[in-house]
């Protein structure tokens, strides 16, 4: 499937706003929907993880072909009480039967349908796993916005409306699929129609009744894994009951006063913060206006990190990593040395990734800051919704290399390599900005780049967002491997640009969804600043 042959971008004046100044607590999402039932939660004395578990929840009935139950998750987290940082790895392994001779080296891993689901869903242990260690509300309040629009219905919303009209082959292949979100099995919904999915709200009031056990060792489990045994695909239940999150410290960098924390691999979150590290050495403020250099060291810096990405990423269980050297400032002094070495060729040269996601924060009264960054991988994941759960699965696992040579080859009991990330920024050791965006590879260059257009370029949380954007390499499950700059650019950008030596620049629609979406939340001494992408349904809201 290839987005470029469908409009996806829209005529938005970003001045009828999505910002938000609140007084002690925000929340900004991807959907308003998801928005409004989190601030609820931060309302009625809920935690900032409280008010995560309710937006991604509301977003797996919502926001169903970005991300879900079925999908996997990374979260960051601020406990103000300890002053202490975490990272929650809520990705799903490989099952036990899977490895490589179960695909075709020729035809490689299925990317949709049952032989596409070969790691197990790591999103709802994430939900429950942070709520145990820092929820305030009971987990069956958190999740009750989310059964009550899957049980009673919502409006679709726009982004709904045209993935569904853009992959409605896909969502008519698998009569489950078909039956959950066709309309009567065979239409695609229209923004504004009324959707329901009742067995997805059946299986999140089992979640909220029974938590892991429900979902990881009960019915629900078993349910996907007959499913999609009698349908040719390898998770067992003991797959799913072996699954658990785990608790890392994030990994860091120092940029311009601050530090920049993001989760650790098999997140690739290492790539936000070596593109931080080398354009450090550039002064981004005077290129606020000198937009075509802006984007040409950015992208360079961007390549080289990709490089890196492609060659280490992996899961360190099963490979080491060399972080401490590529977060080293000699390794970003010696990069930004080469951003113009022209035996380099140009940036676009480099290999990109396919991804959809949805990313939230939320900030409570009590000073906790919570980033969940959730995908089923592709638009749609696997297209496969399993027997009556009303959960799309994903396809996470068809990133897994079969060259045996690979350090990502697919094998048992592994994590696959994983575009997600977030980004947490900290001054003088308090958090000062949460920040996510979904995209594929857009996720680490969007937020080194909203980043630094407020730390350095002074604009505002909204007005970083909203502003124009580019892409080096691909998202959407496409396969462009060039640049790709925003509609609103000046077409003379796009030419200064190729006489700096870049190839295949293109420009896209205004507020194209191909830049991706973007949510982040800045906390001041006195006040919350929130932002919420217009390219998205979004809403940042606050109290």
């Amino acid at each position: 499937m290839n987005m470029n042959s469908y409009k996806i971008g829209r005529d938005i004046d970003p001045r009828y706003g999505r910002s938000c100044i609140a007084r002690k607590s925000a929340v900004a999402t991807p959907s308003n929907l998801a928005s409004m039932a989190a601030n609820r939660i931060l309302n009625e004395g809920g935690s900032a993880v409280d008010a995560m578990v309710a937006a991604n929840s509301v977003l797996s009935v919502v926001f169903p072909h970005m991300t879900g139950a079925g999908g996997d998750a990374f979260w960051l987290i601020y406990d103000a009480k300890t002053g202490k940082r975490h990272s929650l790895n809520a990705t799903g392994r490989s099952g036990s039967k899977v490895s490589m001779s179960n695909y075709s080296r020729k035809d490689g891993i299925d990317v949709r349908g049952p032989k596409a689901v070969n790691t197990v869903p790591g999103a709802v242990s994430g939900w429950l796993e942070a709520h145990r260690k820092f929820g305030k509300l009971p987990l069956s309040r958190c999740l009750e916005p989310a059964i009550d629009y899957a049980q009673n219905g919502f409006p679709v919303g726009d982004s709904v409306a045209r993935f569904s009209e853009f992959a409605i082959d896909l969502l008519r292949t698998y009569p489950t699929t078909a039956k959950t979100f066709l309309k009567d099995g065979v239409a695609p919904y229209m923004a504004s129609d009324i959707m329901r999915n009742p067995n997805l709200a059946k299986t999140l009031e089992k979640i909220a009744e029974g938590g892991f056990d429900a979902f990881y060792k009960g019915e629900i489990a078993r349910q996907v894994c007959d499913f999609l045994q009698d349908n040719g695909g390898f998770l067992t239940t003991e797959d799913f009951a072996n699954h658990r999150a785990d608790w890392y410290d994030p990994i860091e960098i120092e940029y311009r006063d601050r530090k920049v924390l993001a989760p650790p691999p098999n997140s690739a979150g290492f790539v936000t913060l070596q593109i931080l590290g080398m354009m450090e050495h550039k002064d981004v403020g005077a290129m606020k206006h000198e937009e075509s250099e802006f984007i040409d060291a950015f992208t360079r810096a961007t390549a080289f990190s990709f490089k890196d990405r492609d060659t280490y990423l992996d899961d360190p269980d099963f490979n080491h990593i060399p972080l401490e050297t590529l977060l080293s400032k000699e390794y970003f002094r010696d990069r930004v040395k080469k951003l113009h070495d022209p035996s380099l060729g140009p940036p676009e040269k480099g290999l990109g990734q396919k991804g959809d996601t949805t990313f939230c924060c939320a900030v409570d009264e009590e000073g906790n800051v919570a980033g969940v960054i959730q995908s089923l991988y592709w638009e749609w994941g696997s297209g496969l919704v399993a027997g009556d759960t009303g959960m799309l699965l994903q396809n996470r696992g068809t990133h897994f290399s079969l060259d045996p040579k690979s350090r990502d080859r697919l094998e048992p009991n592994k994590r696959p390599a994983h575009t997600l990330t977030c980004s947490m920024v900290m001054k003088d050791d308090k958090p000062e900005m949460v920040i996510g965006a979904m995209g594929g590879d857009g996720e680490p260059q969007t937020q080194a780049l909203i980043i630094m257009r407020v730390l350095d370029q002074g604009y505002s949380v909204q007005e970083a967002i909203d502003a124009p954007r580019w892409l080096l390499g691909r998202t959407w499950g496409d396969h462009v491997r060039g640049l790709r700059l925003e509609g609103r650019y000046d077409p003379e950008i796009a030419d200064k640009l190729r006489e700096l030596g870049h190839e295949n620049v293109e420009i896209l629609e205004n507020f194209s969804d191909l830049m991706g979406h973007a949510q982040a939340i800045r906390i001041w001494p006195e006040h919350l600043e929130a932002g919420a992408d217009p390219r998205a349904d979004g809403l940042a809201i606050g109290d």
